[in-house]
């Protein structure tokens, strides 16, 4: 049985470069930024009730998704985004499952997602990562890294869950306030424990 794990963390949180760090540790990594792209391509189900749900304007001259069209309608109206997420995160959740199950039985499966917490995912995997950093230092990753303006910083943390929410789900936290080779050596301590525990559950009575 494979070892579901939830990885997550805030926007500049480095939750991609751990997430790439895993993968090359032999990890099968489901990218939740990609799925979320995949369940909205041309023709799909998800893509009509969100034509019909928010006009054809967000729908692109080539058929596909417009989405700065939808994010000017979504952006601060919390009832569409609720709408838009309670049509592709159903649809998102299952793609993941699929691909998990793709997975050999004994991979240690990593669900990369930014919204693990919000999306109720957290409660449904064994193992929950979360890589964290004070607000003012994904404030200022963003700012100089992205380009961003620290308004757009604050309000794409803001939008998130807060760290609190996430720590709180958490059975393991990385601090990623270190530099890059600091982090690799933390994520193979990371990987060492999920390998130990994936053993364990294999061997656990029941699983034979």
């Amino acid at each position: 049985m494979s070892l579901k794990v939830g990885l997550t963390g805030g926007i500049g949180s480095g939750k991609s470069t751990v997430s790439a760090l895993l993968a090359e540790h032999g990890a099968v990594v489901i990218d939740y930024d990609q799925l979320a792209r995949d369940v909205v391509a041309v023709g799909s189900p998800a893509l009509d009730e969100i034509a019909d749900r928010f006009g054809a304007g967000v729908i692109a001259p080539d058929g596909s998704l417009d989405r700065p069209a939808l994010g000017s309608i979504v952006f601060g109206d919390p009832g569409g985004l609720a709408d838009l997420n309670g049509i592709t995160h159903p649809a998102i959740v299952r793609l993941g499952a699929q691909c998990e199950a793709a997975a050999d039985a004994d991979a240690i499966v990593v669900h990369d997602n930014p919204l693990l917490v919000e999306m109720g995912g957290a409660a449904h995997c064994d193992v929950v990562v979360v890589v964290d950093v004070p607000v003012e230092v994904q404030v200022e990753r963003l700012t100089t890294i992205r380009g961003m303006t620290e308004a757009d910083a604050r309000a794409r943390i803001a939008a998130q869950a807060s760290r609190e929410q996430r720590t709180g789900a958490a059975d393991l936290v990385i601090d990623n306030t270190g530099p890059v080779d600091e982090l690799a050596l933390i994520v193979g301590g990371l990987w060492d424990e999920l390998v130990s525990r994936a053993a364990a559950r294999r061997s656990a009575p029941g699983d034979d």
